[in-house]
């Protein structure tokens, strides 16, 4: 059986982009334990079951702004921008 995750690292993940809570796609993978890929995936695949903004790409502004925020990449300096999830 898996441990629970603590409320604060969960908490510490979750941002306001947009007007919205969200999270990086690739923390809210890690929370799961699945590759980042795996999650975009199923989550693609698996659309219609998720409202229409359920997930967005950040634009480059708003990736330069959350960086400037942030003194370490999380994301480890990704070719792509990375996703949002939306938080319900």
């Amino acid at each position: 059986m898996k441990e629970l995750i603590p409320v604060e690292r969960i908490e510490s993940k979750i941002l306001l982009i947009r007007g919205h809570k969200v999270m990086l796609a690739h923390d809210l993978a890690e929370l799961y334990g699945v590759e980042t890929k795996r999650l975009l995936e199923q989550t693609r695949r698996n659309a219609k079951r998720f409202p229409e903004d359920f997930m967005f790409q950040l634009t480059r502004q708003e990736l330069a702004n959350l960086r400037s925020q942030i003194a370490t990449s999380s994301w480890g300096g990704s070719r792509y921008l990375p996703y949002r999830v939306r938080l319900i």
